[in-house]
Protein backbone atom coordinates (compact mmCIF):
# COMPACT_ATOMS: atom_id res chain seq x y z
CA UNK A 1 0.00 0.00 0.00
CA UNK A 2 1.37 3.19 -0.86
CA UNK A 3 2.13 6.33 1.50
CA UNK A 4 -0.82 8.37 1.69
CA UNK A 5 -0.96 11.43 0.04
CA UNK A 6 -2.72 14.42 -1.09
CA UNK A 7 -2.19 16.61 -4.20
CA UNK A 8 -2.34 19.88 -3.59
CA UNK A 9 -2.79 22.93 -6.01
CA UNK A 10 -0.37 20.36 -8.14
CA UNK A 11 1.85 18.82 -6.07
CA UNK A 12 1.81 15.93 -4.26
CA UNK A 13 1.70 16.13 -0.47
CA UNK A 14 2.55 13.26 1.83
CA UNK A 15 0.45 12.66 4.74
CA UNK A 16 3.22 10.75 6.49
CA UNK A 17 3.40 11.47 10.33
CA UNK A 18 0.23 13.54 9.93
CA UNK A 19 -1.98 12.92 12.99
CA UNK A 20 -5.67 11.35 12.21
CA UNK A 21 -7.61 13.62 13.78
CA UNK A 22 -5.99 16.27 11.87
CA UNK A 23 -8.24 18.53 9.87
CA UNK A 24 -8.15 19.32 5.87
CA UNK A 25 -7.98 22.71 6.98
CA UNK A 26 -4.92 22.27 9.33
CA UNK A 27 -3.00 20.32 7.14
CA UNK A 28 -3.01 23.05 4.26
CA UNK A 29 -2.47 25.83 6.92
CA UNK A 30 0.91 23.60 7.53
CA UNK A 31 2.09 23.80 4.17
CA UNK A 32 1.45 27.50 4.51
CA UNK A 33 -1.69 27.72 2.63
CA UNK A 34 -3.11 29.92 5.52
CA UNK A 35 -5.81 31.32 2.87
CA UNK A 36 -8.60 28.94 4.12
CA UNK A 37 -9.32 29.94 8.23
CA UNK A 38 -11.17 28.72 10.88
CA UNK A 39 -14.28 30.64 11.31
CA UNK A 40 -16.57 28.63 13.56
CA UNK A 41 -14.93 24.95 12.95
CA UNK A 42 -18.71 23.19 12.55
CA UNK A 43 -19.10 24.40 9.07
CA UNK A 44 -21.27 27.13 9.13
CA UNK A 45 -18.71 29.93 7.78
CA UNK A 46 -17.01 29.08 4.77
CA UNK A 47 -14.44 30.78 5.70
CA UNK A 48 -12.23 27.55 5.40
CA UNK A 49 -13.59 26.31 1.87
CA UNK A 50 -11.55 24.91 -0.60
CA UNK A 51 -12.36 23.00 -3.71
CA UNK A 52 -11.81 19.26 -4.28
CA UNK A 53 -12.11 17.06 -7.49
CA UNK A 54 -15.05 14.42 -7.15
CA UNK A 55 -16.34 12.04 -10.43
CA UNK A 56 -19.27 12.90 -12.25
CA UNK A 57 -21.75 10.56 -13.06
CA UNK A 58 -20.82 11.01 -16.76
CA UNK A 59 -17.25 9.90 -15.47
CA UNK A 60 -15.41 13.77 -15.53
CA UNK A 61 -14.74 16.14 -12.86
CA UNK A 62 -16.56 18.16 -10.64
CA UNK A 63 -14.85 20.60 -8.69
CA UNK A 64 -16.69 20.41 -5.49
CA UNK A 65 -16.69 23.27 -2.70
CA UNK A 66 -16.56 21.10 1.07
CA UNK A 67 -15.36 22.45 4.46
CA UNK A 68 -11.83 21.91 5.13
CA UNK A 69 -12.59 22.07 8.88
CA UNK A 70 -14.55 19.42 9.06
CA UNK A 71 -12.72 16.72 6.76
CA UNK A 72 -9.96 14.79 8.21
CA UNK A 73 -6.78 14.78 5.99
CA UNK A 74 -6.65 11.30 5.98
CA UNK A 75 -10.15 11.28 4.36
CA UNK A 76 -8.34 12.83 1.18
CA UNK A 77 -5.96 10.49 0.71
CA UNK A 78 -5.61 10.07 -3.46
CA UNK A 79 -7.95 13.01 -4.09
CA UNK A 80 -7.07 16.60 -5.62
CA UNK A 81 -7.33 19.54 -3.51
CA UNK A 82 -7.12 23.14 -4.65
CA UNK A 83 -7.01 26.04 -2.52
CA UNK A 84 -7.54 29.92 -3.03
CA UNK A 85 -3.46 30.47 -3.80
CA UNK A 86 -3.80 27.45 -6.61
CA UNK A 87 -6.79 29.08 -8.78
CA UNK A 88 -4.60 32.14 -10.13
CA UNK A 89 -1.84 31.11 -12.64
CA UNK A 90 1.45 33.04 -11.36
CA UNK A 91 0.32 36.87 -10.53
CA UNK A 92 -2.39 36.75 -12.81
CA UNK A 93 -5.74 36.90 -10.59
CA UNK A 94 -8.36 34.23 -11.16
CA UNK A 95 -11.69 35.85 -12.71
CA UNK A 96 -13.23 35.03 -9.70
CA UNK A 97 -10.80 36.92 -7.77
CA UNK A 98 -10.55 39.80 -10.05
CA UNK A 99 -14.00 40.38 -10.13
CA UNK A 100 -14.33 40.26 -6.17
CA UNK A 101 -11.07 42.66 -5.99
CA UNK A 102 -12.75 44.78 -8.98
CA UNK A 103 -16.42 45.23 -7.37
CA UNK A 104 -15.27 45.43 -3.75
CA UNK A 105 -16.09 42.00 -2.57
CA UNK A 106 -13.67 41.99 0.28
CA UNK A 107 -12.83 44.03 3.31
CA UNK A 108 -11.35 42.18 6.36
CA UNK A 109 -10.37 39.76 3.86
CA UNK A 110 -11.00 37.16 6.56
CA UNK A 111 -13.87 35.27 4.83
CA UNK A 112 -12.64 36.42 1.64
CA UNK A 113 -10.43 32.96 0.32
CA UNK A 114 -13.70 31.05 0.99
CA UNK A 115 -15.69 32.99 -0.91
CA UNK A 116 -13.21 32.47 -3.75
CA UNK A 117 -13.62 29.07 -3.27
CA UNK A 118 -17.47 28.36 -3.07
CA UNK A 119 -18.20 30.38 -6.61
CA UNK A 120 -15.13 28.69 -8.48
CA UNK A 121 -17.16 25.45 -7.60
CA UNK A 122 -20.46 27.38 -8.76
CA UNK A 123 -18.14 28.98 -11.94
CA UNK A 124 -16.92 25.71 -12.63
CA UNK A 125 -20.48 23.76 -12.94
CA UNK A 126 -21.09 22.24 -16.20
CA UNK A 127 -24.58 23.39 -16.89
CA UNK A 128 -24.17 26.91 -15.39
CA UNK A 129 -25.77 29.42 -17.32
CA UNK A 130 -23.76 32.87 -16.79
CA UNK A 131 -25.85 36.11 -16.34
CA UNK A 132 -24.40 37.38 -20.16
CA UNK A 133 -25.81 34.86 -22.12
CA UNK A 134 -29.49 34.69 -20.35
CA UNK A 135 -32.35 37.49 -20.42
CA UNK A 136 -33.54 36.20 -17.10
CA UNK A 137 -30.83 36.28 -14.09
CA UNK A 138 -33.44 35.45 -11.87
CA UNK A 139 -32.75 31.59 -11.62
CA UNK A 140 -29.18 32.52 -11.90
CA UNK A 141 -29.02 35.10 -9.01
CA UNK A 142 -30.68 32.34 -7.68
CA UNK A 143 -27.69 30.03 -7.93
CA UNK A 144 -25.11 32.16 -6.74
CA UNK A 145 -27.08 32.91 -3.91
CA UNK A 146 -27.59 28.95 -2.61
CA UNK A 147 -23.45 28.40 -3.56
CA UNK A 148 -22.88 31.09 -1.43
CA UNK A 149 -25.35 30.22 1.19
CA UNK A 150 -22.52 28.49 3.19
CA UNK A 151 -20.25 31.87 3.08
CA UNK A 152 -20.40 34.39 5.75
CA UNK A 153 -19.10 37.63 5.43
CA UNK A 154 -19.01 40.37 8.53
CA UNK A 155 -17.69 43.46 6.71
CA UNK A 156 -18.54 44.43 3.28
CA UNK A 157 -22.42 42.90 3.17
CA UNK A 158 -23.34 40.32 0.42
CA UNK A 159 -24.24 43.27 -2.57
CA UNK A 160 -20.51 43.33 -3.76
CA UNK A 161 -19.98 39.82 -3.63
CA UNK A 162 -22.90 39.24 -5.44
CA UNK A 163 -22.92 41.44 -7.77
CA UNK A 164 -19.37 39.46 -8.46
CA UNK A 165 -20.47 36.79 -9.02
CA UNK A 166 -23.16 37.42 -11.16
CA UNK A 167 -20.55 39.11 -13.56
CA UNK A 168 -18.59 35.85 -14.01
CA UNK A 169 -19.01 34.63 -17.75
CA UNK A 170 -18.26 31.32 -18.72
CA UNK A 171 -14.78 30.21 -18.40
CA UNK A 172 -12.14 31.06 -20.76
CA UNK A 173 -11.10 27.90 -23.11
CA UNK A 174 -7.60 27.94 -21.89
CA UNK A 175 -8.42 27.43 -18.23
CA UNK A 176 -7.15 24.34 -17.15
CA UNK A 177 -9.65 23.79 -14.19
CA UNK A 178 -12.08 24.39 -16.92
CA UNK A 179 -10.17 21.63 -18.96
CA UNK A 180 -9.70 19.46 -15.91
CA UNK A 181 -13.21 18.12 -16.16
CA UNK A 182 -12.93 16.37 -19.27
CA UNK A 183 -10.79 13.84 -17.39
CA UNK A 184 -11.73 11.89 -14.90
CA UNK A 185 -11.59 12.23 -10.95
CA UNK A 186 -8.98 10.07 -8.99
CA UNK A 187 -10.42 6.98 -7.95
CA UNK A 188 -11.52 6.09 -4.05
CA UNK A 189 -7.94 4.57 -2.40
CA UNK A 190 -7.57 1.89 0.25
CA UNK A 191 -6.25 4.06 2.80
CA UNK A 192 -4.73 2.88 6.41
CA UNK A 193 -3.18 6.15 8.73
CA UNK A 194 -1.76 5.25 12.14
CA UNK A 195 -0.90 7.63 14.25
CA UNK A 196 -0.91 7.69 18.46
CA UNK A 197 -3.80 9.70 18.38
CA UNK A 198 -6.07 6.86 16.39
CA UNK A 199 -6.37 5.04 13.36
CA UNK A 200 -8.03 5.91 10.28
CA UNK A 201 -8.86 3.34 7.59
CA UNK A 202 -10.96 3.38 4.26
CA UNK A 203 -11.74 0.03 3.41
CA UNK A 204 -11.50 -0.98 -0.73
CA UNK A 205 -15.54 -2.13 -0.28
CA UNK A 206 -18.36 -3.01 1.49
CA UNK A 207 -17.72 -6.35 2.62
CA UNK A 208 -14.01 -5.21 3.68
CA UNK A 209 -15.66 -2.26 5.64
CA UNK A 210 -18.07 -4.97 7.69
CA UNK A 211 -15.26 -7.25 7.93
CA UNK A 212 -13.35 -4.06 10.13
CA UNK A 213 -16.40 -3.48 12.27
CA UNK A 214 -16.63 -6.68 13.20
CA UNK A 215 -13.01 -7.34 14.38
CA UNK A 216 -13.11 -3.59 16.11
CA UNK A 217 -15.78 -3.27 18.38
CA UNK A 218 -15.06 0.58 18.89
CA UNK A 219 -14.67 1.73 15.35
CA UNK A 220 -16.63 5.10 15.07
CA UNK A 221 -17.94 4.92 11.26
CA UNK A 222 -17.62 8.15 8.99
CA UNK A 223 -18.87 9.54 5.94
CA UNK A 224 -19.46 13.31 5.22
CA UNK A 225 -17.71 14.00 8.49
CA UNK A 226 -20.43 16.89 9.28
CA UNK A 227 -21.44 15.57 12.64
CA UNK A 228 -17.94 13.62 13.20
CA UNK A 229 -15.45 16.96 12.02
CA UNK A 230 -17.84 19.04 14.95
CA UNK A 231 -17.39 16.24 17.69
CA UNK A 232 -13.62 16.60 16.88
CA UNK A 233 -13.48 19.85 16.43
CA UNK A 234 -15.35 21.64 19.63
CA UNK A 235 -15.92 18.68 21.67
CA UNK A 236 -12.45 17.50 21.79
CA UNK A 237 -13.73 13.49 20.78
CA UNK A 238 -10.76 11.36 19.73
CA UNK A 239 -12.11 8.13 18.57
CA UNK A 240 -9.35 5.48 18.63
CA UNK A 241 -10.44 3.85 15.36
CA UNK A 242 -11.91 6.03 12.29
CA UNK A 243 -13.50 4.06 9.56
CA UNK A 244 -14.65 6.17 6.36
CA UNK A 245 -17.06 4.63 4.24
CA UNK A 246 -17.80 7.51 2.05
CA UNK A 247 -16.29 6.32 -0.86
CA UNK A 248 -17.58 2.51 -0.60
CA UNK A 249 -19.09 1.87 -4.27
CA UNK A 250 -22.00 -0.40 -3.17
CA UNK A 251 -22.96 2.50 -0.66
CA UNK A 252 -22.95 5.16 -4.01
CA UNK A 253 -25.97 4.05 -6.86
CA UNK A 254 -29.07 5.16 -7.25
CA UNK A 255 -31.48 1.89 -8.57
CA UNK A 256 -35.34 0.73 -8.84
CA UNK A 257 -36.03 -2.47 -7.03
CA UNK A 258 -39.13 -4.39 -6.61
CA UNK A 259 -39.90 -3.80 -9.99
CA UNK A 260 -39.94 -0.17 -9.76
CA UNK A 261 -41.99 -0.17 -6.52
CA UNK A 262 -38.99 1.36 -5.03
CA UNK A 263 -36.42 3.71 -5.45
CA UNK A 264 -33.01 2.96 -3.85
CA UNK A 265 -30.64 5.39 -2.71
CA UNK A 266 -27.55 4.83 -1.54
CA UNK A 267 -26.82 5.83 1.72
CA UNK A 268 -23.08 7.22 1.32
CA UNK A 269 -24.24 9.53 -1.68
CA UNK A 270 -23.97 13.36 -0.65
CA UNK A 271 -27.43 15.00 -0.74
CA UNK A 272 -25.92 17.42 -3.39
CA UNK A 273 -25.24 14.00 -5.34
CA UNK A 274 -29.00 12.73 -4.07
CA UNK A 275 -30.86 15.65 -5.40
CA UNK A 276 -29.14 15.55 -8.92
CA UNK A 277 -29.56 11.97 -9.32
CA UNK A 278 -32.84 11.97 -8.50
CA UNK A 279 -33.61 14.56 -10.81
CA UNK A 280 -37.36 16.18 -9.74
CA UNK A 281 -38.61 12.93 -8.99
CA UNK A 282 -39.64 12.78 -5.30
CA UNK A 283 -41.54 16.19 -5.29
CA UNK A 284 -40.96 16.49 -1.49
CA UNK A 285 -37.05 16.22 -1.43
CA UNK A 286 -36.84 19.00 -3.79
CA UNK A 287 -38.70 21.45 -1.14
CA UNK A 288 -36.05 20.12 1.69
CA UNK A 289 -32.72 20.27 -0.46
CA UNK A 290 -33.08 24.35 -1.01
CA UNK A 291 -33.72 24.35 3.19
CA UNK A 292 -30.95 22.01 4.27
CA UNK A 293 -27.80 23.56 5.96
CA UNK A 294 -26.05 24.90 2.55
CA UNK A 295 -24.73 23.73 -0.41
CA UNK A 296 -20.95 23.47 1.37
CA UNK A 297 -22.68 20.66 3.69
CA UNK A 298 -24.87 19.33 1.10
CA UNK A 299 -21.76 18.54 -1.13
CA UNK A 300 -20.16 16.55 2.19
CA UNK A 301 -23.63 15.37 4.03
CA UNK A 302 -25.11 11.74 2.97
CA UNK A 303 -28.23 10.51 2.97
CA UNK A 304 -27.25 8.07 5.40
CA UNK A 305 -25.06 9.49 7.58
CA UNK A 306 -27.82 12.14 8.13
CA UNK A 307 -30.16 9.75 9.28
CA UNK A 308 -28.05 7.22 11.08
CA UNK A 309 -27.17 10.28 13.75
CA UNK A 310 -30.38 10.34 14.84
CA UNK A 311 -30.32 13.73 15.24
CA UNK A 312 -34.30 15.04 16.64
CA UNK A 313 -33.69 18.16 14.69
CA UNK A 314 -32.70 16.78 11.30
CA UNK A 315 -34.21 18.13 8.12
CA UNK A 316 -34.45 14.88 6.29
CA UNK A 317 -35.56 12.65 8.54
CA UNK A 318 -39.32 14.32 8.95
CA UNK A 319 -39.61 14.13 5.19
CA UNK A 320 -38.64 10.40 4.97
CA UNK A 321 -40.90 9.84 7.51
CA UNK A 322 -43.77 11.61 5.43
CA UNK A 323 -42.76 9.38 2.56
CA UNK A 324 -42.58 6.33 3.99
CA UNK A 325 -39.24 5.52 3.51
CA UNK A 326 -37.79 2.55 4.67
CA UNK A 327 -33.93 1.72 5.42
CA UNK A 328 -31.71 -1.15 4.21
CA UNK A 329 -29.10 -2.23 6.81
CA UNK A 330 -26.48 -4.40 6.00
CA UNK A 331 -23.90 -6.61 7.92
CA UNK A 332 -21.39 -9.35 7.70
CA UNK A 333 -24.34 -11.50 8.38
CA UNK A 334 -26.79 -9.89 6.15
CA UNK A 335 -29.51 -7.89 5.14
CA UNK A 336 -32.41 -6.14 7.22
CA UNK A 337 -35.41 -3.91 6.23
CA UNK A 338 -36.85 -1.75 8.75
CA UNK A 339 -39.45 1.06 8.26
CA UNK A 340 -37.35 4.70 9.05
CA UNK A 341 -41.16 4.86 11.42
CA UNK A 342 -39.45 2.27 13.63
CA UNK A 343 -36.16 3.08 13.46
CA UNK A 344 -35.40 5.63 16.01
CA UNK A 345 -35.84 4.37 19.62
CA UNK A 346 -35.00 7.34 21.49
CA UNK A 347 -32.50 10.03 21.50
CA UNK A 348 -29.93 9.63 19.26
CA UNK A 349 -30.72 5.57 19.50
CA UNK A 350 -31.63 3.51 16.69
CA UNK A 351 -32.19 -0.13 16.46
CA UNK A 352 -28.75 -0.33 14.07
CA UNK A 353 -26.80 -2.69 15.55
CA UNK A 354 -22.65 -1.90 16.53
CA UNK A 355 -21.99 -4.05 13.20
CA UNK A 356 -24.84 -2.67 10.53
CA UNK A 357 -24.13 -0.16 8.21
CA UNK A 358 -26.94 1.86 6.65
CA UNK A 359 -26.87 0.22 2.48
CA UNK A 360 -29.72 2.00 0.94
CA UNK A 361 -32.65 4.82 1.84
CA UNK A 362 -35.82 3.00 -0.03
CA UNK A 363 -38.44 5.92 -1.33
CA UNK A 364 -41.62 4.56 -3.26
CA UNK A 365 -41.44 5.13 -6.53
CA UNK A 366 -45.26 6.64 -6.73
CA UNK A 367 -45.40 10.20 -4.70
CA UNK A 368 -47.97 11.73 -2.95
CA UNK A 369 -50.24 14.41 -4.65
CA UNK A 370 -49.52 17.18 -2.23
CA UNK A 371 -46.20 17.41 -0.46
CA UNK A 372 -44.84 20.37 1.69
CA UNK A 373 -41.88 20.99 3.93
CA UNK A 374 -41.28 23.89 6.51
CA UNK A 375 -38.98 24.58 8.07
CA UNK A 376 -38.90 27.04 10.67
CA UNK A 377 -35.69 28.56 11.69
CA UNK A 378 -33.92 31.94 12.35
CA UNK A 379 -32.23 32.11 9.30
CA UNK A 380 -32.95 31.37 5.84
CA UNK A 381 -30.16 29.23 5.00
CA UNK A 382 -27.72 27.50 7.23
CA UNK A 383 -29.94 27.29 10.55
CA UNK A 384 -30.78 24.57 12.87
CA UNK A 385 -34.57 24.40 12.75
CA UNK A 386 -37.35 25.32 15.18
CA UNK A 387 -39.31 22.77 14.17
CA UNK A 388 -39.76 20.81 10.75
CA UNK A 389 -42.59 19.49 9.20
CA UNK A 390 -42.82 17.58 6.39
CA UNK A 391 -46.70 16.83 4.69
CA UNK A 392 -47.58 13.78 1.97
CA UNK A 393 -51.31 13.89 1.51
CA UNK A 394 -53.45 12.33 -1.54
CA UNK A 395 -56.85 13.06 -2.23
CA UNK A 396 -59.20 11.86 -4.45
CA UNK A 397 -62.47 13.07 -5.54
CA UNK A 398 -62.09 15.96 -2.72
CA UNK A 399 -61.34 13.24 0.37
CA UNK A 400 -58.07 12.57 2.29
CA UNK A 401 -57.02 9.09 1.32
CA UNK A 402 -53.95 9.07 2.68
CA UNK A 403 -51.68 11.29 4.93
CA UNK A 404 -47.96 10.88 6.27
CA UNK A 405 -46.53 13.89 8.02
CA UNK A 406 -43.14 13.68 9.59
CA UNK A 407 -41.84 16.12 12.68
CA UNK A 408 -38.69 17.33 13.69
CA UNK A 409 -37.36 19.30 16.62
CA UNK A 410 -40.42 18.43 19.12
CA UNK A 411 -39.37 15.32 20.10
CA UNK A 412 -36.34 13.38 21.41
CA UNK A 413 -36.66 11.71 18.24
CA UNK A 414 -37.95 12.44 14.70
CA UNK A 415 -41.78 11.40 14.56
CA UNK A 416 -44.67 10.56 12.77
CA UNK A 417 -48.27 12.46 13.56
CA UNK A 418 -50.11 9.72 13.61
CA UNK A 419 -53.19 10.74 15.86
CA UNK A 420 -53.31 14.07 13.17
CA UNK A 421 -53.31 11.69 10.72
CA UNK A 422 -55.81 9.48 11.72
CA UNK A 423 -57.91 12.46 12.20
CA UNK A 424 -57.54 13.68 8.81
CA UNK A 425 -57.18 10.29 6.88
CA UNK A 426 -60.80 9.62 5.20
CA UNK A 427 -61.86 13.20 5.89
CA UNK A 428 -63.09 15.60 2.98
CA UNK A 429 -60.39 17.87 1.80
CA UNK A 430 -62.05 21.32 3.50
CA UNK A 431 -61.13 24.11 5.68
CA UNK A 432 -63.79 22.73 8.19
CA UNK A 433 -61.28 19.08 8.10
CA UNK A 434 -58.03 20.79 7.82
CA UNK A 435 -58.58 23.30 10.98
CA UNK A 436 -59.82 20.02 13.31
CA UNK A 437 -56.67 18.09 12.07
CA UNK A 438 -54.62 21.53 12.64
CA UNK A 439 -55.48 21.70 16.45
CA UNK A 440 -54.52 17.69 16.67
CA UNK A 441 -51.48 18.80 15.20
CA UNK A 442 -50.80 21.94 17.50
CA UNK A 443 -50.35 19.00 20.39
CA UNK A 444 -48.56 16.42 19.28
CA UNK A 445 -44.98 15.57 20.31
CA UNK A 446 -43.40 16.67 23.41
CA UNK A 447 -42.02 20.35 22.47
CA UNK A 448 -39.62 22.06 24.87
CA UNK A 449 -38.59 25.87 25.57
CA UNK A 450 -35.21 26.03 24.43
CA UNK A 451 -32.72 28.75 22.52
CA UNK A 452 -34.50 28.15 19.68
CA UNK A 453 -38.06 28.66 20.70
CA UNK A 454 -40.19 27.90 23.05
CA UNK A 455 -42.89 24.99 23.27
CA UNK A 456 -45.80 27.26 22.75
CA UNK A 457 -44.09 28.66 19.79
CA UNK A 458 -43.68 25.56 18.49
CA UNK A 459 -46.58 24.06 18.92
CA UNK A 460 -48.71 27.19 17.05
CA UNK A 461 -46.15 26.50 13.89
CA UNK A 462 -47.28 23.04 13.98
CA UNK A 463 -50.74 23.67 13.64
CA UNK A 464 -50.05 26.72 11.12
CA UNK A 465 -48.22 24.39 8.91
CA UNK A 466 -51.16 22.52 8.10
CA UNK A 467 -53.23 25.29 7.68
CA UNK A 468 -50.65 27.32 5.24
CA UNK A 469 -50.29 23.63 3.24
CA UNK A 470 -54.30 24.41 3.07
CA UNK A 471 -53.99 27.52 1.94
CA UNK A 472 -51.32 27.08 -0.32
CA UNK A 473 -53.44 23.98 -2.60
CA UNK A 474 -56.05 27.11 -3.43
CA UNK A 475 -58.68 24.77 -3.39
CA UNK A 476 -61.24 26.33 -1.37
CA UNK A 477 -60.78 29.41 0.07
CA UNK A 478 -63.52 30.08 2.45
CA UNK A 479 -62.81 31.09 5.70
CA UNK A 480 -65.28 29.31 8.92
CA UNK A 481 -65.02 31.65 12.35
CA UNK A 482 -63.07 29.29 13.61
CA UNK A 483 -60.34 29.73 10.67
CA UNK A 484 -60.33 33.19 11.59
CA UNK A 485 -57.93 32.64 14.59
CA UNK A 486 -55.09 31.78 12.73
CA UNK A 487 -54.09 34.76 10.82
CA UNK A 488 -51.14 36.12 11.19
CA UNK A 489 -50.09 37.29 14.94
CA UNK A 490 -47.42 37.82 16.66
CA UNK A 491 -47.97 34.61 18.71
CA UNK A 492 -48.73 32.35 16.59
CA UNK A 493 -46.08 33.26 13.76
CA UNK A 494 -46.62 33.59 9.99
CA UNK A 495 -49.13 31.67 8.27
CA UNK A 496 -48.22 32.95 4.51
CA UNK A 497 -44.36 31.98 4.93
CA UNK A 498 -43.02 35.67 4.71
CA UNK A 499 -42.27 35.84 8.08
CA UNK A 500 -41.52 33.75 10.89
CA UNK A 501 -41.86 30.60 8.82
Amino acid sequence: MSEASITVNGDLRPLGGTPVHTTALDFLRGLGLTGAKEGCAEGECGACSVLVSRPEPSGGTRWTALNACLLPAAALDGQEVVTAEGLGEGSALHPVQRELAERGGSQCGYCTPGFVCSMAAEYYRRDRVSTSSTSSTSSTSEAWHHALSGNLCRCTGYRPIVDAAEALGPPAGDDPLAARRDQSAPPSVATTVVHDDGVFVRPVDLAAALAVLDEHEDAVVMAGSTDLGVEVNLRGSRPAYVVAIDRLPELREVSASRAGAWIDVGAALTLSEVEEALAGRVPLLDEVWPQFASRLIRNGATIGGNVGTASPIGDLAPALLALDARLLLVSSGGEREVPLSEYFTGYRQTVRARDELIRSVRLPAEQPGITAFHKIAKRRFDDISSVAVALAIDVIEGVVTRVRIGLGGVAATPIRALRTELTLAGQPWTAESVEAAALVLAEEGTPIDDMRASAAYRSAMLGNSLRKLWVSTGLDHRWSSSERSVETTAETGDVDGRGAQ
